[in-house]
């Protein structure tokens, strides 16, 4: 059962990658069938765990969530590792390329030659793979694991990465910009627990981020259009 539980997150984002693929062909948008197999994935996850808490891994699990190299937590070595692994395939690769071409405009790309499908695929598919890693370094981190485990990190992912100056109709974004807006997410959160704020008051702060920072992407990208 615990093995099976450590590698849930992994999988699903896996199945979710070819579950939105083969919906995308059907023309259902990809965020609806994303939230669906979440929810889906979710009730599965937690039939397998009968609704009760998973612990007590092995020691050598533990590393990832909790052990260090040095000074230097595990945890932050793939923090910066994942970083560099996307931004070497955004700026050094041709799939980095074909990556903003599809977002920017989808139909140029198709035009210009690119398989469009097969690009979405492997996005879909990178998206899962990191989503998947997250999930098995949070449950080595507290050892411990619930099927609804990490609900509600996909809007702080969106608000870290569109406050980080990714585009919300893509196209557009680089990861140090991701990296500064989690930096600066972290920091807020952080702030806003050392001043004991409620943390209803601070869903209210994240999503007024998160609006304004949507906001002034789409104030940018109808200045550059004028």
């Amino acid at each position: 059962m615990q093995i099976l539980y450590k590698y849930k997150n992994l999988l699903s984002e896996i199945a979710n990658s070819v579950a939105i693929y083969y919906i995308k062909l059907k023309g259902i948008p990809a965020l609806i069938a994303t939230f669906a197999t979440q929810t889906a994935f979710s009730g599965i996850a937690l039939i397998i765990c009968d609704g009760q808490p998973i612990n007590g891994f092995t020691e050598s699990f533990k590393v990832f969530g909790q052990g260090k190299i040095g000074p230097v937590p595990v945890p932050v070595i793939i923090m910066i590792l994942c970083f560099a692994l996307g931004a070497f395939i955004l700026n050094k690769t041709y799939f980095g390329r074909y990556f903003y071409a599809v977002g920017g405009n989808i139909e140029a790309a198709r035009l210009s030659g690119i398989r469009t499908g097969r690009v979405k695929y492997l996005v879909f598919a990178l998206s899962g793979f990191f989503a998947g890693l997250a999930g098995l370094v949070l449950l080595s981190r507290v050892n411990s694991g619930m099927g609804n485990a990490g609900l509600g990190y996909e809007f702080k992912v969106i608000t870290c990465v569109v406050l980080g100056g990714v585009s919300v109709s893509g196209g557009s974004g680089r990861m140090s910009g991701v990296v500064a807006g989690t930096f600066i997410i972290s920091a807020l959160n952080n702030g806003m627990v050392l001043i004991n704020l409620n943390s209803w008051v601070q869903n209210i702060v994240l999503g007024i981020v998160l609006v304004l920072a949507v906001g002034f992407d789409c104030y940018q990208k109808k200045r550059r259009a004028n």
